[in-house]
């Protein structure tokens, strides 16, 4: 079965002027986002002071610098995963080029934008609305996607509040039993939705769209992932801390994993701010201008690079669709003729 063929039969469902309202809706809203993604850019490039930049280049070693690279690429790698699960769940068939395109891009633009769950689907529809799948699919597969990493950085969380409770005590000045009790609590949290999910086939209503949830072999592998992809992200940040910090990977994993929730709680666009703030008053025993001079280079990795990337990427995409589209055109009246 071809994928236009098969993805085809997911937009059967929705009524002619239902799809085409979706359709108009969804041209709208990648016109928005795309200008929105613009002028953040135009933003952020005014406000990152190049000086900063060279001396945060300065003070990281080209291995350091390597390494953020590596995990860089190894976290996105991760999150096209979280498409692969999503679209297991939903049988939805891709070509895996179309599906790496659309999760890196939906990802590098989200994480920048913020608001992942409108920003996400968006540039997934952008992409995917052209091969026939349906506007509950992609939002199904997003919301699916989101939970993925949200599993993942509560797992590293609880597992890093338990198993390192006494080396984080030293960092949020709470007794290690209570440090335990908060990763119990956590991780009783993720065992009570795997039962949860376990049990039947759940759907969640969000306005008109009916999506369904994970099964309890697709959240499993959502916890694998997801917490793979927040070790591999932690990592960036990590091997760019300054030398000597004496700070173990799972101890850093846990905190890490603790800013990026109450960066996702904030709604800031990356969790802007609220992340720093987070990593510097954990990190307040270190040189602060190096831990700064981290999460500078952090953000040109992790986020700027790959955004910049994306804006090109999705900008060209729409370059190509147009051509092909008007040259389809150009065929048929010359074939008419």
């Amino acid at each position: 079965m071809t994928e236009r063929a098969s993805s085809s039969k997911t937009s059967a469902s929705e009524p002619p002027k239902e799809r085409q309202g979706i359709n108009i809706f969804g041209g709208i809203a990648s016109v928005i986002l795309f200008g929105a993604a613009l002028y953040v850019l135009y933003r952020v490039a005014g406000e990152v002071k190049p000086d900063d930049v060279i001396a945060a280049f300065h003070k990281a070693g080209r291995e350091q610098i390597g390494l953020a690279v590596v995990f860089t690429l190894l976290s996105y790698l991760f999150l096209t995963g979280y498409d692969a699960l999503a679209m297991r769940q939903l049988a939805i068939k891709a070509h895996p080029l179309r599906m790496a395109f659309a999760s890196f891009t939906s990802y590098a633009i989200s994480f920048t934008l913020g608001f992942p769950w409108l920003t996400a689907g968006a540039v997934r529809y952008w992409i995917y609305s052209a091969t026939g799948i349906s506007s509950s699919k992609v939002a199904s597969l997003t919301l699916i996607a989101g939970m993925t990493f949200i599993l993942g950085m509560a797992a590293v969380f609880g597992v890093g509040m338990i198993w390192q409770a006494e080396a984080i005590s030293f960092i949020n000045q709470a007794a290690a039993f209570v440090n335990q009790l908060i990763g119990m609590a956590v991780l009783s949290g993720i065992l009570v939705y795997l039962v949860w999910a376990a049990a039947k086939k759940r759907h969640m209503r969000i306005k008109t769209f009916l999506i369904e949830l994970p099964t309890l072999n697709v959240s499993l592998g959502q916890l694998a992932l997801g917490a793979a992809d927040v070790c591999a992200a932690a990592a960036v940040l990590y091997v760019l801390l300054p030398e000597g910090h004496d700070i173990a990977f799972e101890t850093f994993a846990a905190v890490y994993a603790f800013a990026c929730i109450l960066g996702v709680v904030s709604n800031a666009p990356g969790g802007l701010g609220v992340f720093e703030a987070t990593i510097l008053l954990a990190l307040h025993n270190l040189p602060r201008e190096g831990v700064i001079s981290a999460l500078l280079l952090f953000r040109l990795y992790y986020y700027l690079g790959p955004f910049v990337i994306a804006v090109i990427a999705l900008a060209l995409y729409e370059i190509v669709i147009r051509f092909l589209k008007f040259r389809t055109r150009m065929s048929s009246h010359a074939t008419d003729e």
